[in-house]
């Protein structure tokens, strides 16, 4: 089976892609394109999968960062160890060639093009992350390498829609304390329970950022399983573990 790759007109003429789950080696519940080492799947599979990533990039190997759900930023440089993988969760670069990735299984995966400066960035931005300002702080990273705020565009990727993103009210709390103005990314659930809509948050944040240019492209993780990994939805169905997706751009 050959890859599915989503793509985004916006992020037009880097190349990129929002990579499903088809076209794996992974098996079991890792069914597909797992590309998490961080995932108990076997590690020469998973580094079968992010090879058949890097091939279709074009690239020898893809950069990337150990995930912790912060708001630091990776610049990526041309004498960067690529093989390394320092704590953040976003990386930028304005070097050819370079495919910077995110991992994510839920959370929203956001690619960042400037064109005219030839900057790009990648983020992963769960719902702490975009709180703590992950999404502004891959933005001035890539001010600082020669992008223009203007100019810089972004793409959210597939992420938990509203539907299945149930919270708690100590959750909606975190939010309130805040901005009071976040409660209207909430939608009152069952008792005390509310819905959080993730890729809007994540919208709201961009656009307050100056970024016009953003938009979502509007596939839930958790509902369609058939092409995409989802944490929540392997929680819900009691597995031991869960595939990651790739997320990629590069100049």
């Amino acid at each position: 089976m050959s890859l599915e790759i989503l793509t985004s007109a916006t992020l037009s003429p880097m190349r990129h892609g929002f990579f499903t789950r088809k076209g794996g080696a992974s098996s079991g519940v890792f069914e597909g394109l797992n590309c998490g080492n961080g995932s108990s799947d076997q590690s020469e599979i998973v580094n079968i999968n992010r090879t058949r990533v890097a091939k279709a990039l074009e690239v020898a190997s893809l950069a990337g960062v150990h995930q912790v759900h912060s708001a630091a930023v990776h610049v990526v440089s041309a004498d960067t160890d690529l093989s390394a993988r320092p704590e953040a969760d976003a990386l930028v670069t304005n070097v050819p060639g370079i495919a910077l990735t995110v991992l994510t299984a839920d959370c929203q995966p956001v690619l960042f093009a400037d064109r005219y400066a030839g900057v790009i960035g990648a983020a992963h931005a769960g719902w702490r992350g975009a709180l703590d300002g992950v999404l502004e702080e891959t933005i001035e990273a890539m001010i600082k390498l020669g992008s223009k705020r203007e100019d810089i565009v972004a793409v959210i990727g597939p992420t938990i829609s509203q539907r299945a993103y149930e919270v708690g009210p100590e959750f909606l709390d975190t939010f309130m304390m805040h901005d009071r103005d976040n409660a209207r990314f909430f939608g009152q659930g069952t008792g005390d329970r509310y819905y959080f809509d993730l890729p809007s948050y994540g919208l709201h944040r961009l656009r307050n950022a100056g970024i016009d240019q953003a938009e979502w492209i509007r596939h839930c993780t958790y509902s369609d399983a058939a092409r995409f990994y989802s944490y929540r939805r392997s929680t819900h169905a009691n597995e031991a573990d869960y595939g990651r997706l790739i997320s990629a751009i590069k100049m």
